[in-house]
Order: C-alpha cells, then structure tokens, then sequence
C-alpha cells in the first residue's frame, strides 16, 4: 500500500507517451532481485504492479548513496550481507498505514477478555509500525484496568527500525489524535505548544506501558518471551505467502496462554492457514487446543 502523497509523486513522473522519466536505472532484473532479496530478508512479497513503489523508495537510498544504477546499489548490499544498509533497505520496503484504534472493534473485546484478569496482563503487539496500534492498546489497559494498569505491559515489534523510532517518541500531528474521542484526547495526549504546536504526544502513563522491541518474524529466534494473554498481528500476513504465514502462526501458538485472543486484520483469514487457531467472531481468533 502507498500513501496517496506517495501516489501523488509517483503520478507526476510519468510523461506523455507513458514513459517515466528517471535519472537511475532499473532494470526488470533489478526489480526481480529486489522482490528475491526482501521476500528472503523479511518474507514480503511484492507483486509485479510494485515496481513504481520500489523505485521511488530506493531512489532515495541510491542517491544518498552517489549511486545511479540499482545493479550496482544490489550487489554492494549483497557483497556485505552485514552491513547497517540492509536495514535502511528493508524500512524503504516496509509500508506503515496505521492509525489509533484502527478497527474499533477489537478493543471492546480485548477490554472484556483482560478486565477479570487476576495476573498482570501481557500483549504482544507484533506489527507496532509507528506506534499508533500499540499505544491504543495501552490506553484501553488504562481504561479497562484502572490502576492495575500500572502492572500490566505490552510489547510493541516491528522490523522497520525507523518507524519503531517514531513509535517511542509518541509524537503526531494533532490533527490526527483530534480523531478520537474528547475525553481520550484530553486523558492520554499532551498538546504542544510554541515550536511544537500542530503535535501531540502521548502522557508518560501511557507510554510507559509500551516496550518497543525490533523484531523480525522470520528470524529464527524471536527476543520475545510469552505467554501472552493476546496478539495482536493484524495487517502484516497479508505480505507474507501462505508458507511464510502458517510458520508464523504455529510460532505464536506456544507463547500465548490457553485462553489467549490472536487478533487478524479484516482482509486476513487464519482458519484456512492453521489448524491452531480457531475463529471466535469477527477476525479474533483462539487456541483450538487449551
């Protein structure tokens, strides 16, 4: 997915005659590379109709770079399989829509299944992007749990290492925080005011709850430690084929607690991927054996 900005910039390079004009070269075996490295460093998988979108991303690496084709760009990454430029490489791939509360209904039910929790409550939330989701998360915490609130965390992953930076500095534009209710936004958001007026960020009772964790889900081992009482991944399978996602979901299943909720996105269907999970309403999922 691309942003409609993003959209917008893409559009006006295209001349009359359908040609678009470029000042780097890249070539349909460079594209073929880029989808075979990024599927291989982060199981995305980009569909031909991408290509425009991987251009412009990595048009900004190459010239922060000096560099004007994409084939030399591709093979000095793949001459240094370690090097800190894979990482910029695959946050450029990496698309972050999110929003708070981002489909509502979800909270409603996580608010009912941890406010007779007698433990502190742990969330996983595994696709934390620029940190919308997981703060709404820890606001409904806040809402549900009072007090004990204070003991309860949620771990907030995400492979894009810039947009985990975004994330923990709580800051957006105030014009997107106006979108939720009056009494969220004076409860858990600070207005800035002088050099930060047009922000807000998120009240230190609320962030203090989120720890945020890079993470990659085809790493063979993941830093995060369960059991969860849920998960939240919702929006990221759908970048992933069905191999890459019934791997994932059979990694969850160990590390969530026998009456756990695994919330989907509402394009996303786990039931046909994973005999682990079983549907319990609109997008939640549960453990088919407790």
């Amino acid at each position: 997915m691309i942003d409609q900005r993003e959209q917008g910039a893409e559009a006006s390079q295209w001349a009359s005659g359908g040609q678009i004009e470029r000042d780097l070269v890249l070539t349909d075996a460079d594209f073929s590379r880029i989808r075979e490295l990024i599927y291989l460093r982060a199981g995305i998988v980009l569909a031909e109709h991408k290509r425009e979108m991987v251009y412009s991303r990595l048009a900004k690496r190459l010239r922060h770079h000096g560099i004007t084709r994409f084939t030399d760009y591709l093979s000095r990454l793949e001459r240094q399989p370690d090097a800190k430029e894979w990482e910029a490489f695959t946050n450029a791939l990496t698309t972050n829509l999110t929003a708070f509360f981002r489909e509502a209904h979800h909270f409603p039910l996580l608010a009912e299944h941890i406010k007779q929790k007698q433990t502190p409550v742990t969330i996983w939330c595994s696709a934390a992007s620029t940190g919308e989701e997981p703060y709404s998360i820890a606001m409904t915490l806040l809402e549900t749990l009072g007090p004990k609130a204070a003991q309860a965390k949620v771990v907030a992953t995400d492979i894009d290492t810039d947009a985990l930076s975004k994330a923990r500095a709580g800051v957006y534009p105030l014009e997107q925080v106006r979108k939720l209710d009056d009494s969220r936004v004076k409860r858990f958001f600070q207005k800035g005011t002088g050099g930060h007026a047009g922000l807000a960020r998120v009240r230190p009772e609320v962030s203090a709850l989120v720890e945020f964790v890079p993470l990659n889900l085809l790493a063979p081992q993941w830093s995060v430690k369960g059991p969860f009482d849920a998960v939240f991944c919702r929006n990221i399978m759908i970048y992933f084929d069905k191999d890459t996602q019934a791997k994932i979901l059979k990694r969850f299943a160990p590390l969530m607690k026998p009456d756990a909720l695994l919330f989907a996105g509402h394009s996303e269907n786990f039931s046909y991927i994973s005999d682990a999970f079983k549907l319990r309403g609109q997008t939640v999922y549960t453990l088919a054996k407790k």
